[in-house]
């Protein structure tokens, strides 16, 4: 029997292998389950058919038909289960996407020398310039001079472990007149890069004039 040792569900919990065997044993009156690997069904029926050449071991045989077909539904159910997950994970990570597009806020993931590796809508907006075509230009270069050193310093100094208040500057996009904005900056936790918002200032939050 040492050919079926394989056969055993390992990849999932205890109580959750005890449902999965309790539904599949339910299940075994109704459609005939689909057939495993060629390499499994050869080896199981290797192994039936010379236990049912037997008189004395037809007995086992009849058996391991039934615990073949108990783990062939188990196998079905968790397809199935997560088939389901995969489905409810990509819904609820578009939700996240369109979320993050529709933020009121620029947001931007920039590495060290402040590149830009990707933006939401709001951001692009912001720099009058496509998603696509934003992604590998410098996020400073859209900015007046003063605030792209001030944007440079303040991306040097950043501490994953200190929250950065939001500071002035003043904005320039490619297309449209220059403005006033607050930034942010903080450590991407997923990744060796900082993400960086940007909010448009409100006529009573004016940035005073910067300074060189």
């Amino acid at each position: 029997m040492s050919k079926l040792s394989g056969l055993s569900v390992h990849a999932i919990e205890p109580e959750r292998l005890a449902d999965l065997r309790s539904r599949a044993a339910s299940r075994l009156t109704g459609p005939a389950a689909t057939k495993g690997s060629p390499a499994r069904a050869a080896d199981a029926l290797t192994v039936l058919h010379a236990l049912a050449s037997s008189p004395e071991t037809a007995w086992d045989a009849l058996a391991l038909l039934h615990e073949l077909q108990v783990h062939q539904v188990e196998l079905d159910l968790q397809a199935q289960e997560l088939h389901e997950s995969r489905a409810e994970l990509e819904s609820a990570l578009r939700r996240q996407i369109q979320l993050y597009d529709c933020q009121p806020v620029g947001c931007f993931t920039v590495d060290a020398q402040g590149v830009l590796h990707e933006l939401n809508q709001t951001g692009a907006d912001m720099l009058g310039i496509g998603r696509a075509d934003a992604c590998g230009l410098r996020l400073d270069t859209f900015v007046c001079a003063e605030s792209a050193g001030r944007f440079r310093s303040a991306l040097s100094s950043v501490d994953a472990s200190v929250r950065r208040p939001s500071y002035p500057l003043t904005l320039c996009p490619k297309d449209g007149p220059a403005r006033p904005v607050f930034a942010s900056i903080g450590a991407d936790p997923a990744a060796n890069r900082y993400l960086v918002s940007l909010t448009n200032a409100t006529d009573e939050q004016q940035p005073q004039p910067e300074t060189s």
